[in-house]
């Protein structure tokens, strides 16, 4: 397995399936005589791989005896030891637990210890697997009191009530801590451990139980309770470790079972092993002989028969009905008067006639296995067959408070609805028929080799080389038994006498075919594997041509196999040569490209050299032929300025001795007619300047006088507006509190035009205070208009004035027509306004006849009218 989950790792599923080991192996293993870890159950573990070859989940199916007594010098599971060295002391406290020696399912034998193991250590690994396989810490809990319970129930012990040896459970602290563990009443407990309730036609019956009966139900309890507790273990583990849609069909099996044995004393566990034993060496015989030598007829092979050993009289003796060892187990088993003694003579009555059998005197019987003899002795055996769990136990577990019990009810119930194959006694009544422990064990056995029916085994035997357990002794009588025993030495022998090695036409045409030196007319794979065997010479005798196949005996096929090896080596060998020119031909042709980029950009590199260096020395070059072309230049303007120059000649002038210029007169005077008209010409150009300073002073002073003007004038119309306005605004207020305590609607039908014609004569057709509203708003609307269009206006010509619009106008021009235009509206808005007077007036005095107080507020509105008018 771990060759496995190192191949097959990656997932994280190998690591977990490695720590079921632990589990298992505390759970189901015991040490026994001859061996320190000892299987006492079979187990298959079903490992499943995803399409890329990593494993993806697991499976595991048991295959288990139920075991209570043990053996001088062996012991019980591992598991009862650990947890009683290794639990924590809180745990302890909880469980009451005490040490091992206190428990009688664990002092029968006097071993509490196996040499080189601590048992506190691997408690602890127990624990740490659990946590692994995702079992949670109370339901570990719950698993350690089942272990307890178990352990309890062995001490629980029974008093005699009457003079027919009923019994009943005493009231001690093994029966509380056991009620308490499982979570159960203990009047209950001790009802199940005492009383039997039978129901026969409707009918119910109570049943006090003997002595023996009763410790009987106990240790049934406690079996069947270790039993369910070690199913729902394996239940958890392949939860933990399920495929589920990762499952693709590839999948590897691996079957660790408890092997042949044979001791001093051998009772009903080793009965059950060797009968499983053969049955496994029977899948071993078919696979390895039978269907060897099948194969070989089948292909119509001439080849000599090889004998071995075939264990089917063996089996036969345990599985045939109705006169075989488990039948004849069961059927005794079902008698409440069968005891060791009745089986035994029951086994040498019907089953003297098979070979295989032999029996011996008193309550012993042999058994010739594939292995060898082992005799057997009946004692314990109907006890050990018999499951005794009654349907009140069954109702016990299921009324505990505890999830697990509870559980296990329920899966026994299950188990109990199956039908019973063989007449099994009703014992106790109808409701309690059960399968026997053999029964049960050959049906667990019956699924397993079904399970090896379906895959294509590989067997590896296991050999023992001393049988005292010591490291470097060999004992050759034993390893020679055990080959011989277990048909290594018949696998031997078939492997020299047949054809190990076979090979089908298609394959090995399609194998070999290519070492043909020349081709054939027929292109068959038989004429293509016949021409092959010519080929290479190989001998008659050492091979063998079937219907379908090719059988070669040992060693034969590895000339071919080195042939072609080496042929395949010299043509890796050559395509290795081709491959590795074509290599060195593309790293050559990216080498050359490599340098021809080099190259490109050197070249790139030198051209831009050569163009600045090229740049340079033309600049060069030109800035010298300009600077000679501007002195020749100089050297021919000069001279033909001098020759130009007039009356100013060239030998005006003289050099005296001591180097002193002399200038002649008429070039003196000349240059001082010149000086003086030149500064003439200042005086004249520095007078306009002053004229010019005036002017532009007056301008600034009288565009300082216009914007004052135009502020202040700016200012008064600002003014005048904001009294009319506030004026009209009075008027309307007026006409409102005139009108509103008279009046609550008001209509106008007519235009202002309309209402100051037509013969001077005011007429309504509402309401006189509407009317006088109507006007004024028509004069306040007119008055706000107007006011907007004069402050357009002039802001417009202060723009202009102030260069920010150019127009063709002249401001001042247009401000002084401007302010014409507003004085003569300001004139005809106040006639208007007087005259809208008078009309109010003369209504206002015809309805309201002349009331002082109306009069009084009207004059004081018109009074507020021309104050800013004055």
């Amino acid at each position: 397995m771990q060759y496995l989950a190192a191949l097959g790792g990656g997932s994280g599923i190998e690591y977990e399936i490695l720590k079921t080991n632990p589990i298992l192996e505390a759970f189901g293993n015991a040490k026994t005589l001859r061996n320190d870890n000892s299987s006492r159950f079979g187990k298959l573990i079903e490992i499943h791989f995803s399409e890329t070859g990593k494993i993806s989940g697991a499976k595991i199916q048991t295959c288990k005896i139920k075991v209570v007594q043990c053996a001088e010098g062996e012991r019980s599971y591992h598991i009862f030891y650990q947890l009683c060295a290794g639990a924590s002391p809180a745990l302890r406290e909880k469980l009451n637990l005490t040490s091992a020696q206190e428990y009688n399912y664990l002092r029968q034998s006097n071993c509490y210890s196996v040499k080189g193991v601590d048992d506190a250590e691997r408690f602890h690994a127990v624990q740490e697997a659990l946590d692994i396989v995702h079992v949670n810490k109370d339901d570990q809990e719950s698993v350690f009191a089942m272990l307890a319970a178990v352990l309890w129930l062995g001490n629980v012990s029974f008093s005699i009530t009457d003079n027919e040896n009923h019994a009943e459970p005493e009231s001690d602290e093994s029966l509380s801590t056991v009620s308490r563990l499982i979570g159960c009443n203990i009047n209950d407990l001790k009802l199940a451990l005492s009383k039997r309730y039978m129901t026969v036609r409707s009918e119910t019956f109570v049943q006090k139980l003997t002595l023996p009966q009763a410790m009987d139900a106990r240790d049934a309890l406690a079996k069947s309770i270790y039993a369910c507790l070690f199913d729902w273990l394996v239940k958890q583990i392949n939860k933990s470790l399920a495929v589920g849609k990762r499952r693709t069909g590839r999948s590897i099996s691996i079957l660790d079972i408890y092997g042949f044995e044979s001791f001093n004393k051998n009772s009903f566990e080793q009965f059950c092993i060797n009968y499983a034993n053969e049955r496994l060496q029977q899948h071993f015989n078919r696979h390895l002989f039978k269907l060897e030598q099948e194969e070989y007829i089948k292909d119509g092979i001439d080849w000599t028969r090889v004998d071995f050993e075939d264990n089917q009289n063996c089996l036969r003796l345990f599985e045939k009905k109705p006169l075989g060892l488990l039948s004849l187990l069961d059927e005794e088993s079902t008698f409440p008067n069968g005891t060791d003694l009745t089986l035994a003579n029951k086994l040498k009555e019907h089953l003297t006639d098979n070979y295989c059998f032999k029996g011996n005197r008193g309550n012993t019987f042999t058994v010739a296995h594939y292995a060898g003899e082992v005799t057997y002795e009946t004692t314990g055996f109907l006890e050990k067959n018999r499951d005794l769990l009654h349907s009140d136990s069954i109702k016990l577990l299921s009324s505990c408070s505890c999830h697990l019990p509870q559980a296990f009810a329920s899966s026994m119930v299950v188990h109990s609805e199956k039908s019973v194959v063989g007449p099994l006694h009703k014992a106790g009544g109808a409701d309690s028929q059960r399968l026997s422990v053999a029964t049960k064990f050959k049906g667990q056995l019956f699924q397993l080799m079904q399970r090896l029916g379906k895959t294509t085994p590989h067997f590896i035997r296991c050999i023992k080389p001393n049988n005292v357990q010591s490291p470097g002794l060999y004992e050759q009588e034993l390893v020679l038994q055990q080959l011989r025993c277990c048909g290594v030495l018949e696998v031997v022998r078939i492997s020299r006498s047949g054809f190990p090695t076979r090979m089908s036409h298609q394959k090995f045409a399609l194998r070999y075919g290519f070492l043909l030196l020349e081709s054939i007319a027929a292109k068959d794979p038989l004429s293509v594997s016949v021409a092959i065997l010519h080929q290479f010479n190989i001998l008659p005798e050492m091979y063998q041509v079937g219907y379908t196949k090719l059988f070669f005996r040992t060693g034969q096929i590895g000339v071919l196999e080195d042939t072609r090896n080496r042929t395949l080596h010299g043509i890796l060998r050559l395509q290795s040569c081709f491959r590795g020119h074509q290599a060195r031909s593309l790293v050559r042709g990216e080498k050359m490209r490599k340098e021809y980029t080099e190259l490109l950009r050197r070249h790139r590199a030198c051209s831009a050299i050569q163009s600045h260096v090229k740049r340079g020395i033309a600049k060069r070059q030109y800035k010298a032929k300009v600077d000679a072309s501007v002195v020749i230049q100089s050297a021919i303007r000069g001279e033909l300025v001098r020759r130009s120059g007039g009356d100013i000649k060239y030998g005006g002038t003289k050099i005296n001795e001591s180097g002193e210029v002399l200038v002649q007169a008429s070039v003196l005077s000349e240059l001082q007619r010149r000086v003086l008209r030149s500064e003439a010409a200042l005086r004249e150009k520095e007078e306009e300047n002053d004229i010019l300073r005036q002017r532009l002073q007056q301008y600034d002073n009288r565009w300082s006088e216009y914007e004052t003007k135009m502020k202040s004038m700016e200012e008064i119309w600002q003014k005048q507006m904001r009294s009319l306005q506030s004026s009209l605004s009075i008027a309307k207020r007026s006409l409102d509190v005139e009108g509103s305590p008279r009046y609550s609607d008001a209509s106008v039908n007519a235009s202002y035009a309309s209402d100051l014609s037509a013969s001077g004569d005011f007429r309504t057709h509402g309401r006189t205070s509407s009317v006088g509203l109507s006007v004024i708003s028509r004069l306040a609307d007119e008055f706000g208009q107007r006011a907007q269009v004069f402050g357009d206006d002039t802001k417009f010509l202060m723009e202009v004035k102030s260069g920010k619009i150019e127009a063709n106008l002249s401001p001042e021009r247009e401000l002084r027509r401007l302010k014409q235009m507003f004085e003569t509206w300001k004139k005809d808005y106040g006639g208007r306004l007087r005259e809208t007077k008078t009309i109010l007036s003369r209504l206002g005095s015809e309805e309201t006849g002349g009331s002082p107080s109306v009069e009084r507020v009207k004059s004081k509105w018109w009074g507020r009218l021309r104050s800013p008018r004055r």
